[in-house]
């Protein structure tokens, strides 16, 4: 299983940390800007009695202001580790891990969910719960205009399907109650966006049971990309 800029491993329950908040930056022109994020945390009860505890620590970018060297061109590398714990009077084995991240131009991506439809790929719902869908894919080379958001998923995870061809996944997934992916620089290429612009991460959880399938999704702070 090959694994594109992102460490995957199964982890057992451990204890939640929580990166530093703050801003920390070279403090010449043009050079990269440091921003340790806060991560999160939520739990969510399933209608059959399962809890669901998504978490990120250990989340930051590294804002690069423009690598074409004009205000239409903007870089960042994103890091973090997901946690995923299932609990409660469940019958769910496991589940599915999807990291993202989401991209407005000149749109307000900091609310429950996203305020913008995205312009290509993924869906959200009004309590802001990601599903994806075939047009969603790997890698964080975008180009939008005023107004666009658009979502990518961190993970290409290789592996071989029934009939032993090549697959690409976009999840992590896990048996047993908890699971946990991490990723390191995280390439985020935003090209054509004159005004402002943000990025904002999500951690989707699918579990399924007997009698539920269901979706939880953590959304982390926004951050600017200048």
């Amino acid at each position: 299983m090959n694994i594109r800029k992102s460490l995957a491993r199964v982890a057992g329950v451990g204890a939640v940390a929580t990166a530093a908040l703050g801003l920390l930056s070279t403090g010449a022109a043009n050079a990269d800007t440091f921003i340790p994020l806060p991560g999160g945390n939520i739990v969510r009860p399933l209608s059959d009695g399962t809890s669901v505890h998504i978490w990120m620590d250990g989340e930051s970018a590294n804002i690069n202001p423009s690598m074409g060297s004009t205000p239409l061109h903007r870089n960042a590398w994103a890091s973090g580790t997901a946690h995923v714990h299932i609990d409660g009077k469940t019958t769910a084995k496991g589940g599915n891990i999807y990291p993202g991240y989401v991209v407005g131009c000149q749109v307000n991506i900091s609310g429950g969910g996203v305020n913008a439809a995205p312009s290509v790929g993924g869906s959200w719902d009004s309590s802001g719960n990601v599903t994806p869908s075939a047009s969603m894919g790997t890698g964080g080379n975008l180009t939008l205009g005023p107004g666009q958001a658009q979502a990518f998923y961190v993970l290409d995870l290789e592996q071989k399907d029934d009939f032993g061809a090549d697959t690409h996944k976009t999840r992590l997934a896990f048996t047993g109650n908890d699971g946990s992916v991490s990723w390191a620089d995280e390439t985020i290429g935003l090209t054509g966006c004159a005004g402002y612009a943000q990025a904002r991460s999500f951690i989707s959880a699918e579990v399924q049971t007997d009698s539920v399938i269901s979706w939880v999704t953590l959304w982390g702070q926004p951050f600017s990309l200048g």
